[in-house]
């Protein structure tokens, strides 16, 4: 058996075409234009890159972006004040605040005081309370994309045994949350694994998913797996450089010898991480929807 290999890249592309209509129906019909504003604070060249990419994207669908630049030492009161003429702003659906944030700043305060209504991200606390009782709100981005990717992979996830490597929360927890409830791509049986499980192996060979969110390159091996297994690699790990300087990456996954075993598995890169950006915007459009009272 070889996997069927599944392109985030390409669903991102599907999704972003879905989104485009629907943006120029809102505009034509509402005279709607959802509005994202990013703020970075400081220099940091991968938050640059990602800032970009968002704003990028954004733009390309018919999202109003703004990228709003800070000194890396802008005091935090200077930063919240922001965040509160944001929330003000009926032109802004979405607000996103670039992690990390220079160490004399609060982040948990920071993120605390974005509008619940505009946290596209989906990592407010009220949001997650709103998840976890299966309530509408914004999901976090990267979960969101991987139930994208289970459900346009057609795989089955009701009475389904899910395995999950990793508790962050931003993918673990919320993701382990997301499968078990009642709903599209839910209704599973979920394990969490993480550093203190003391036989991973064993939780990992009787799933009929994985989705393997931990930063550790190629730990799930193909004798940790069953056949017919589907695979959702989350990881992003930097394990040297190409032959032309770029960064050469790894997922969590040993790609090569897991994808012999799977039925189903995504690459790193190319996989989920494109759909990240795209969920994002469509949590903006959401945002603005539920702004004008039409969800």
């Amino acid at each position: 058996m070889t996997a069927k290999i599944v392109s985030g890249t390409e669903v991102a592309k599907e999704i972003r075409e879905e989104l485009k209509v629907e943006l120029a129906d809102l505009k034509e019909k509402h005279n709607i234009v959802p509005g994202l504003v990013t703020i970075l604070v400081g220099e940091d060249p991968a938050s640059q890159s990602y800032v970009a990419a968002k704003n990028k994207t954004a733009h390309a669908i018919g999202i109003n972006s703004e990228q709003i630049t800070l000194p890396a030492d802008t005091p935090e009161d200077e930063l919240l004040a922001l965040v509160e003429k944001c929330n003000a702003d009926d032109a802004i659906n979405g607000i996103l605040v670039q992690l990390p944030l220079p160490k004399h700043i609060n982040e948990g305060k920071i993120l605390n005081m974005i509008n619940p209504d505009k946290d596209v991200d989906g990592f407010h606390p009220v949001n997650i309370g709103r998840m976890v009782l299966g309530e509408k709100c914004f999901l976090p981005c990267t979960p969101h994309g991987v139930l994208e990717l289970l459900s346009r992979s057609g795989v089955e996830t009701s009475g389904a045994e899910v395995v999950i490597i990793g508790r962050s929360n931003i993918v673990g927890k919320p993701m382990a949350n997301l499968m078990l409830q009642k709903r599209e791509s839910g209704n599973a049986t979920v394990t969490i694994c993480h550093t203190r499980t003391k036989d991973m192996a064993m939780h990992c060979r009787r799933a009929d998913i994985i989705i393997a969110a931990v930063g550790v390159p190629k730990m799930l091996t193909a004798d940790m797996v069953k056949d017919g297994v589907a695979i959702m690699d989350v990881g992003v790990n930097r394990i040297g450089k190409t032959e032309s300087g770029k960064a050469k990456l790894a997922g969590d996954v040993d790609f090569d010898n897991v994808k012999e075993k799977a039925s189903v598995i995504t690459p790193v890169p190319g996989g989920v991480g494109p759909m990240t950006i795209t969920m994002l915007m469509k949590n903006t459009l959401q945002s603005a929807k539920m702004a004008a009272g039409l969800i």
